[in-house]
């Protein structure tokens, strides 16, 4: 049985390999033909709740085997699972499940609280399921045993979105990037080649499943008949444990959880024996906690480039480039080189030229993985990417005269706070409604656990005493914690060019002085 979208990789090791293991979660273990008995259970309750082709699922709950039984289940009737940051604020998690226009909404016992809060107002919403049970809403798990476990066998075509993730945009609302079966399938020649995941191997899921690093890297180990170990609460010292406990192979981390791994007790002398390959990024990585890392696990580590909009990886720094005491120690700071089918262009972000090599632009991807599109948005779909198919990332970097890419800054104002993008004019936004600011901007600061995090600079509003404090909890109030100020500045006015824009370069500057990169 041939692989060609997503649903199939349910369906060939359910017929390949029934009883082998597919899901470990804690003390539940999952076969291939019990989640795909689940998962059908779950496409026909879907159906009958009126689901159709490419409708949309949305999902808001922590890392679990139940969110594979509604991605699947969806995705054999060409369905679309939405998975929503838990992270969020209540009303950005009603934005995103209104924008994504979906019918049924599948919410974990943890969130009851957020969906208490917002169900009155979800406006397509027709069928509420609570995992774990609700007075009001339907019970979960009784729902998938009202129904039959039968595969529609819904046709999905390559270019039929199997993904839909939600990025934030520079103007502070969530967008919907479409994955297509052809972006994810463009990933995969590095699921086998270069990172070597195979049907033996046992693939630790510890990053959020609402981020690509998390939802795409499962996929992708379930595409080869890996098993998954789900960490649904990521605690560096579980994860410590889990590694000898269940013989984990592969595993893809952000540098926040390397570095407080490093610092776990004991850590040192734990078993790593199993581990065969580590990827990482989705934020920067300082030189001390990858030498670190490399150290103590003694394993290959692949770092990976890439966004929500590009399906994941489309760089890759490899083993034999982390050579933290030889001759290759500088490509530390690179991301590695394109991976395969992806083209690279560093372009002058104004005259849209290309830059010489060596020189900083805004780095220009054109690949198989560059998304189908945002969802419902035509124009900032046709802003992101060109006639020519290059996606403009708004990073900027160079590429080395050997084709390493490294990245040295941001084109736009994005903060990654411990692998989480924090856009400023959401911040800003939410912030210029306190009543003692007149004016604020938001700009990212170094910061040693988190890479960077977002400071307010603020000017008062007549007459007022501005309470940093005050201003955080303000924050806290509106917007998911990640996304908030962790420190407050009071300045008389804020630096603008004659046009009017605050130039954060500027206020940036003090902060990152004597660092190379304005990234951390």
């Amino acid at each position: 049985m041939g692989i060609d979208n997503v649903a199939d990789i349910l369906r060939t090791h359910a017929d390949e390999q029934p009883d082998a293991v597919a899901i470990v979660q804690g003390e539940r273990t999952t076969s291939w033909a019990e989640l795909y008995e689940r998962a059908c259970c779950v496409a026909a309750g879907l159906a009958e709740a009126g689901v159709g082709d490419q409708d949309r699922v949305a999902f808001l709950d922590k890392n679990g085997t139940d969110h594979f039984e509604v991605f699947f289940g969806a995705a054999l009737g060409n369905a679309v699972c939405v998975d929503v940051n838990w992270r969020l604020a209540t009303p950005e998690v009603e934005y995103i499940v209104n924008d994504a226009a979906a019918k049924v909404f599948v919410v974990g016992q943890d969130f009851v609280p957020v969906l208490e809060a917002i169900a009155d107002d979800l406006r397509g919403v027709e069928t509420i399921l609570v995992i774990g049970g609700h007075e009001r809403y339907l019970d979960y798990d009784e729902w998938v045993a009202a129904h039959e476990p039968l595969d529609p066998h819904t046709p999905s075509g390559h270019d039929d979105v199997a993904f839909q993730l939600y990025s934030s945009g520079t103007t502070g609302r969530p967008k919907g990037v479409m994955l297509s079966n052809d972006n994810f399938f463009g990933l995969l020649p590095l699921v086998r080649e270069m990172w070597e995941l195979d049907a033996d191997s046992v693939n630790l899921v510890a990053m959020p499943l609402f981020h690509i690093g998390g939802g795409g890297w499962a996929v992708a180990g379930m595409y080869t008949g890996a098993r998954s170990v789900i960490m649904s609460d990521l605690d560096p010292a579980a994860l410590i444990g889990l590694i000898p406990a269940h013989g984990i192979t592969h595993a893809f981390l952000v540098p926040a959880v390397l570095q407080f791994m490093l610092i776990v007790p004991g850590a040192a002398d734990a078993d790593y024996s199993s581990l065969k390959t580590v990827v990482y990024g989705a934020s920067p990585i300082s030189e001390e906690v990858l030498a670190g890392s490399v150290a103590m696990l003694k394993c290959k580590f692949w770092q990976a480039y890439g966004l929500t909009e590009t399906t994941g990886a489309i760089a890759n720094l490899a083993p034999e480039d982390h050579d933290a005491g030889g001759p290759k120690r500088h490509l530390l700071r690179s991301c590695g080189k394109a991976g395969p089918g992806v083209e690279l262009r560093i372009v002058d972000p104004d005259s849209r030229d290309d830059v010489p090599t060596g020189e900083v632009g805004e780095i220009w991807i054109r690949s198989p993985q560059v998304m189908k599109g945002y969802w419902n948005d035509e124009a900032a779909t046709r802003e992101a990417i060109d006639d020519d198919g290059w996606f403009r990332s708004g990073d900027a970097g160079f590429l080395d005269a050997d084709g390493y890419l490294f990245i040295h800054d941001r084109v736009k104002d994005m903060i990654v706070s411990g692998g989480e993008n924090v856009y400023p004019a959401e911040v800003e936004n939410v912030l210029m409604g306190h009543p003692a600011i007149a004016d604020v901007a938001v700009i990212g600061v170094p910061h040693e656990r988190w890479g960077e995090t977002a400071k307010a600079v603020v000017v008062a509003a007549g007459g007022a005493e501005v309470d940093a404090d005050d201003v955080i909890g303000y924050a806290r109030e509106r917007l998911a914690r990640f996304k908030c100020p962790t420190s407050v500045d009071v300045v008389d006015a804020l630096p603008r060019n004659p046009s009017g824009k605050v130039l954060k370069k500027d206020l940036r500057a003090p902060y990152w002085e004597g660092r190379e990169r304005q990234v951390n």
